[in-house]
């Protein structure tokens, strides 16, 4: 806006207008709002799991033929204990990067990475220490698998000759598994938390200052 408010035309103009860009923070790596991420995606993976129990219990509390119908409630229950973990891991890192204000999306991708280092940890720990409820029925089954892989590469040299040839493959075949499945699901929760840390990104944007 221009105008005059003295004798001589003198003029008063608007400033220029200048455009900013937010900063990126110094340290990319953002701890509280990882922290936040973690405890709801665990809050989150509870429920989820408690939900999953109550309808399998529910279902074999009402059936006519408990045990013959236990072996596919436990399936379906570790299905769900793999989907209800993903859906945990998203939406942990989304909290984690709304948390986290405006970010470049790859500082937000490195979060959402770290969140699910942490998450691995801590539910391996929680495992060693015998805590495995709160992971649900997968991480518990995988805690199991490497446990006995643990003690049969310890007991196996000893107990060779007592073991057969169709055993020893029906126990490597076992164990391939559990560490294929404990692998693919481990991967499939990194996938989780880089897409919810994408989704909740807030990328800085340009805004002009008069």
């Amino acid at each position: 806006m221009t105008y005059t408010n003295r004798p001589g035309d003198s003029y008063v103009t608007d400033p220029p207008v200048v455009n900013q860009t937010l900063v990126e923070y110094h340290d990319r790596v953002r701890w509280g709002p990882i922290i936040s991420g973690l405890v709801v995606a665990l809050a989150t993976q509870l429920i989820l799991s408690a939900l999953g129990a109550a309808i399998g219990s529910t279902f074999l509390a009402g059936s006519g033929a408990p045990r013959s119908n236990a072996p596919g409630v436990g399936t379906s229950l570790g299905i769900w204990s793999v989907i209800s973990l993903l859906i945990a891991l998203f939406i942990g890192s989304w909290v984690a990067a709304r948390a986290c204000g405006p970010i470049n999306r790859n500082t937000a991708l490195l979060n959402g990475a770290i969140l699910w280092a942490t998450t691995l940890a801590l539910s391996s720990w929680l495992l060693a220490s015998g805590v495995s409820g709160a992971f649900g029925i997968a991480a518990s089954n995988a805690g199991e698998v490497l446990n006995q892989v643990q003690q049969g590469g310890v007991n196996v040299p000893d107990n060779a000759p007592r073991v057969s040839a169709d055993q020893a493959r029906a126990l490597a075949d076992n164990a391939a598994r559990g560490l294929w499945s404990f692998t693919i699901g481990s991967l499939l929760g990194l996938a989780a938390s880089l897409a919810g840390a994408s989704a909740g990104n807030q990328s800085p944007r340009e805004h002009r200052v008069r």
